[in-house]
């Protein structure tokens, strides 16, 4: 068996817990038990849902969560709107000025 496969079989399974020795051993022995008390201390069921955190992550939970919409999108257009005519009136004052000789 190669370096690589031993390497990527072996994040697989915990380490000096579940050894081929203690699989193969008597229930009642004691590298059983730690196999049986490792699994016992694991949670069950679904993970915990995590809460969003910060301005950022409330917003991509509410838009993005389980129901994601589109008004992302509208905001971005709207934001691209209003930054290209705050862009356009500035340089066609800037214009005006310059040759209101």
């Amino acid at each position: 068996m190669s370096y690589i496969t031993r390497r990527a079989l072996s994040t697989l399974i915990p380490p000096k817990v579940a050894s081929p020795k203690a699989i193969g051993a008597a229930p009642d022995a004691v590298r059983m038990q730690r196999v049986v008390s490792f699994y016992e201390k694991l949670p069950r069921g679904a993970a915990p849902e995590v809460k969003a955190k910060g301005i950022l992550g409330r917003y991509q939970a509410k838009h993005f969560g389980k129901t994601p919409t589109a008004k992302p999108i509208v905001q971005v257009v709207a934001a691209l709107i209003i930054i290209g005519y705050a862009q356009q009136y500035y340089f066609h004052l800037r214009h005006h000025k310059n040759n209101a000789h």
